[in-house]
């Protein structure tokens, strides 16, 4: 029986495998899904062949002393931001050294307060960053209480890496 619902698990399964088949490791940096992602990876036994190591990095300062993002784009482009998402994914390339070949990062809002007409609760950012390639983005509007955004959240991401695995 998994934490997680049957559609995160076979997700998290898939992407394993691509990442076994591919003989990748990724790492994860997430804000708003806490763990999340890595928490759907490491719920499958064995999954320590294709996991090098991941942060939450809730707050401003843990993006900046971790990640290394700078406080300039956290001011100017704010935390829930393609710009802190690809910096937070590549940082975690750099921290790791060998110890992965894809990040993946996430940060948004998943409510159920702290949205702006700009950035409405619901509002994710997620970036992966593969070695030799370039980092991408993407932006999403989640429907859904905060369970149902950072679900969504981690599905999305997982996507994103089992892609990148493919490619």
């Amino acid at each position: 029986m998994s934490l997680f619902p049957d559609d995160v698990a076979s997700l998290a399964a898939a992407t394993l495998d691509a990442l076994r088949r591919a003989g990748l490791r990724v790492s994860t940096a997430e804000s708003c899904t806490g763990g999340l992602i890595a928490g759907a990876l490491t719920e499958i036994a064995g999954s320590s062949d294709c996991i090098g190591r991941s942060f939450v990095t809730y707050s401003n300062q843990a993006k900046r002393e971790v990640l290394g993002v700078p406080e300039a784009v956290l001011h100017t482009h704010g935390a829930v931001s393609a710009q802190t998402v690809a910096l937070m994914a590549e940082g975690v390339l750099r921290i790791a050294g060998r110890d992965a070949d894809i990040a993946v990062a996430v940060s948004g809002l998943a409510g159920p307060g702290g949205g702006t007409e700009a950035k409405p609760v619901g509002t994710v950012f997620l970036g992966v960053a593969r070695r030799g390639a370039p980092t991408e983005t993407a932006h999403r509007l989640y429907p859904g209480d905060r369970t149902a955004v950072r679900l969504a959240a981690v599905r999305d991401a997982l996507r994103l890496v089992l892609a990148r695995a493919n490619a």
